[in-house]
């Protein structure tokens, strides 16, 4: 009688590399069945953007401010991915019956949310470069990027740094319960407006626009747009390497937040159960 093969379970690296695997794959699949989405979430916020680029057009503005503009504009793209899909989806999860399976999983709580925010940031991408594309030829924007190897160094900062900040923020919405849902609301329109999606961080001054800086987009953005658009350096809040150094510092800070935060609600999941319950 031949015996069934015997099954190794993954340890180590493997087994993470294969949960953000198992967990980026639905999204990168579900986000190409429905094509609707991509209508929505595409060409409608690029009727906010051609409100911006129209006042400031009504007032004479600087053709660089155009510019700001499209690039905000593509840039929202990732942080309404990691308010809706990131921070708030472990809360969801729980109500969807979900979260029971990721504590008891052997796949550790970081590599799943590593694969969400995989998976989130495909279909952002794929958002962010068509309000870009279709921004720039319809309002005839310009770049001057004098190194590109520099501008894809601060993206790929800015994108860890802003994953890393969605992953801890996952572990604080689920703590708060079904006051994820206003959370999610409250920072969305404030975040626009901190950062400087819109116009120039600097504008809004020295102090707040420090403050504004321990979100990753508010330097992110600041530093891509010293770097697309060369004609008045003195519109960047503080230079291109200051602002790399600064967002490699939130990188690691909330990376590390993000591994205590998650593997605490791990063990109090595991120990009390008080995680997934739906009383609250």
């Amino acid at each position: 009688m031949s015996s069934l093969p015997e099954l190794k379970q993954a340890r180590g690296f493997k087994l993470f590399w294969q949960t953000v695997w198992a967990r980026a794959y639905p999204r990168i699949v579900g986000s190409t069945r429905e094509v609707s989405w991509m209508f929505f979430e595409t060409v409608l916020p690029l009727l906010g953007v051609a409100g911006y680029v129209f006042v400031y057009k009504a007032i004479n503005a600087p053709p660089d401010y155009i510019g700001f503009v499209v690039v905000g504009g593509a840039m929202t793209a990732f942080w309404l991915n990691v308010l809706w899909s990131m921070a708030s989806q472990l809360y969801w999860d729980k109500d969807a019956g979900n979260l029971e399976l990721y504590i008891v999983s052997p796949g550790p709580m970081m590599a799943i949310l590593l694969g969400m925010s995989i998976g989130g940031l495909v279909f952002a991408g794929v958002r962010a470069v068509v309000i870009l594309v279709l921004g720039s030829l319809l309002f005839g924007v310009v770049y001057s990027t004098g190194s590109l190897i520099l501008l894809v160094l601060v993206f790929a900062v800015t994108m860890i740094a802003l994953y890393g900040m969605g992953m801890m923020f996952a572990s604080v919405f689920l703590a708060a319960g079904r006051e994820a849902w206003h959370l999610s609301n409250l920072f969305q329109e404030p975040i626009y407006l901190a950062s400087g999606f819109y116009f120039p961080v600097k504008a809004m001054g020295f102090w707040v626009a420090t403050i504004a800086s321990i979100i990753p987009l508010t330097l992110g953005l600041d530093a891509m747009r010293q770097l697309l658009f060369t004609s008045d350096p003195t519109l960047g809040f503080l230079s291109v390497p200051i602002e790399i150094a600064v967002l490699l510092v939130l990188c690691v800070f909330f990376i590390t937040g993000a591994y205590f935060m998650l593997n605490k609600l791990e063990e109090i999941g595991r120990r009390e159960g008080r995680l997934t319950e739906r009383r609250r």
